[in-house]
């Protein structure tokens, strides 16, 4: 497996052990856990299959997915959607984070499939909150209200040391 632009080959090895397959379409890093790996990488707007893919930031750690995970299970993204309907602050914040993700995508590239269509739901809905943190995490606090608030719920996701061996043997969460 050969690095892909700012990934090295154990930055790969990682993901690839995080996500149980291959990883595709991987650009770069965009944020790493407190344990040092990966947590979200940058995918590129088409895979190499030719697959237009409107996830830019893509979660891997699988601990982070699974808190994600439970906040969606809990009802977390039906209240965010609620939320995006009465606050015009809330929306207006979103409908500027929608805007930053489709003008990051667009400098990697422009896929006419997905041309105006970010990821997770945004900006008018909280589809996929994994996108959402994804997004925050990525970009910084800031980047994505509604990543941050969950980020807050979340965090510590990595307390419990990192999600794979160091020594490259898998992951130590299923």
């Amino acid at each position: 497996m050969s690095a892909t632009a700012d990934c090295s080959d154990s930055d790969l090895a990682a993901v690839r052990a995080q996500l149980g397959r291959p990883p595709r379409g991987v650009r770069s890093v965009a944020h790493r856990c407190p344990c040092g790996l990966p947590d979200v990488v940058e995918t590129a707007p088409r895979l190499p299959d030719g697959t237009p893919f409107p996830t830019l930031f893509y979660v891997t750690c699988p601990r982070l997915t699974g808190a994600v995970s439970t906040l969606e299970a809990a009802g977390l993204m039906r209240e965010m959607t609620a939320r995006l309907d009465t606050d015009t602050s809330l929306a207006t914040a979103m409908h500027a984070s929608h805007q930053a993700y489709l003008a990051r995508r667009e400098q990697l590239a422009v896929v006419p499939e997905i041309a105006g269509i970010s990821a997770g739901g945004m900006p008018g809905r909280v589809k996929c909150l994994h996108v959402l943190v994804g997004h925050a995490l990525a970009q910084g606090p800031g980047a994505n209200r509604l990543g941050d608030e969950a980020l807050q719920l979340v965090e510590p996701w990595w307390a419990a040391g990192p999600c794979r061996d160091p020594a490259g043997g898998g992951t130590s969460v299923p």
